[in-house]
């Protein structure tokens, strides 16, 4: 009689998190990096049209050029998101010039994405946008409480900026952003709405979804009776699997695989 249960060195991935997780691609020359780049981007854009996202002009995406690491690719101003394409990207300068597509580049767009990419060599990619429950969680003044897995992926990465002075399209208020932003991967702006980072346009598209989701569990919780966060030590302990970054970047690769099924028209160049 065989035994056929898995040995302990099969059986465990050779990742962080113990998952099977493939490695992100890596790429023989600019132009094919520059291209997933923006395929990933169009796709987290169309994403948020998807999943109701889009608040009048509001709302913007980003990544970093790799070959020009002081410019970044963005949807441009005045566009819906549901329409997006490759092709309808642009990219914009240190000086808020737009240098490659064609469009115009929304100020608050430029001022944020700017501060951040260059206070933050770390972050390749940035979303922003003013969605439901963020900006109720935001009014509240209060930010995300480890009441779950997904929500302990934020415990102690995140931060809440409460100096509204208006809308961001003044370039030291975007600085003043970026510099409140820190190292954490999400900020919370009261009375605004939501920016999350990461080190591909994946992952910070993928934090930005699921800050979302936990801000709607806690609201939803909260309103139904009292809540019952973890402990610092279980948050910490679900952070490392819900907040690893490889496991963040892989996660939108399921929603990169429905979304180009659906639409597959975003990557028309």
């Amino acid at each position: 009689m065989h035994d056929h249960s898995p040995s302990t060195a099969n059986y465990l991935a050779d990742t962080d998190t113990g998952l099977p997780l493939p490695q992100p691609p890596v790429f023989g020359n600019v132009e094919d990096e520059r291209r997933h780049r923006k395929q990933r981007l169009a796709a987290a854009l169309r994403l948020f049209g998807k999943f109701g996202y889009s608040e009048g002009v509001s709302g913007h995406l980003s990544v970093r050029d790799p070959e020009y690491p002081d410019r970044f690719w963005v949807n441009p101003f005045g566009r819906p998101f549901e329409l997006l394409r490759v092709a309808d990207l642009i990219c914009v300068d240190p000086a808020g010039r737009v240098v490659d597509g064609d469009g115009l580049v929304n100020p608050s767009a430029f001022v944020i994405h700017y501060h951040i990419h260059d206070q933050r060599p770390d972050a390749v990619a940035v979303a922003h946008g003013h969605t439901v429950y963020a900006r109720a969680l935001g009014a509240m003044g209060r930010l995300l409480e480890p009441l779950d897995q997904e929500s302990a992926a934020f415990f102690e990465d995140q931060v809440l900026y409460s100096d509204y002075e208006g809308p961001a399209v003044d370039f030291d208020m975007g600085r003043q952003i970026a510099e409140h932003l820190g190292g954490n991967r999400a900020i919370l702006l009261a009375h605004h709405g939501l920016i999350t980072v990461g080190g591909s346009i994946d992952e910070a598209a993928h934090w930005f979804f699921t800050y979302e989701q936990a801000a709607r569990v806690q609201l939803v919780a909260a309103a139904a009776g009292e809540v019952k966060p973890m402990n610092a030590e279980q948050a910490k302990l679900a952070r490392d699997g819900f907040g690893d970054a490889h496991l963040g970047w892989f996660s939108f690769q399921l929603l990169w695989e429905q979304i180009t099924a659906e639409q597959s028209d975003l990557l028309e160049e």
